[in-house]
């Protein structure tokens, strides 16, 4: 197999993080392609190689392979520790990974990703705390009732991966998730993520649209991105 994932720009892109941070935590070898959001859309660029012109993508000898649930569904056919072992803690992360895939528009839309900043978030709208608060729930739950210190149990899995991007928004601006903190830190200190938010704080481009909807979010009142 000679993989090549291809995501977009450390401190923005959210779903890029997804199947990377799960491909290096599992020990998955792969050709990492970089491919920048350069304007608000990148839609007729991005095409060149993803048919839904969006990232992320993964290319498998002539296979394409978009989506990041579709990415982490075909490696999981390919690769033994994508989803848990145990039938509960399995049924548990491929409910909450949906869930994360489909849901959550409040937290994405008033909380963007922006890794190399800190901010003091304008009042949360009724949308948000809901979403903050269920993200508490699962956290809460996956800890609790499967034992951690991940979120499906002792091994890092699939579902780490896809509620790594909120750890960063966690983080970011300062939200309340209880004792599932316990993990955001957990998250944060894994050597990939490490390494992702390394690259992040070292990228010197900005995009407009991207630094825009920062603005809306909230007043940014630290920046350890490189100038």
């Amino acid at each position: 197999m000679a993989y090549t994932l291809i995501t977009a720009n450390r401190n923005y892109s959210s779903w890029s993080l997804r199947p990377w941070l799960l491909m290096k935590a599992l020990g998955i070898p792969f050709e990492d392609r970089l491919e920048p959001f350069t304007k608000p859309s990148n839609y007729e660029e991005f095409r060149a190689f993803s048919p839904t012109g969006q990232v992320p993508v993964l290319l498998d000898d002539g296979v394409t392979v978009w989506d990041s649930l579709g990415i982490a569904l075909y490696l999981a056919d390919r690769h033994e520790g994508v989803w848990p072992t145990d039938p509960a803690a399995r049924a548990f992360a491929q409910s909450a990974v949906t869930e994360m895939h489909g849901g959550f528009s409040a937290l994405r839309n008033d909380c963007t990703m922006n890794v190399g900043v800190r901010v003091q978030p304008r009042p949360m709208r009724d949308a948000l705390v809901r979403d903050v608060a269920r993200v508490r729930e699962i956290f809460e739950e996956g800890l609790e009732r499967l034992g951690g210190p991940w979120l499906a149990g002792e091994d890092f899995t699939v579902l780490d991966a896809f509620y790594a991007p909120i750890a960063w928004r966690i983080r970011t601006y300062g939200l309340d998730v209880g004792m599932g903190q316990a993990w955001v830190d957990h998250v944060i200190a894994h050597p990939a993520m490490q390494e992702w938010e390394a690259a992040a704080l070292a990228e010197t481009w900005r995009e407009v649209s991207h630094e825009e909807d920062l603005a809306q979010c909230g007043a940014i009142t630290a920046d350890y991105r490189k100038a």
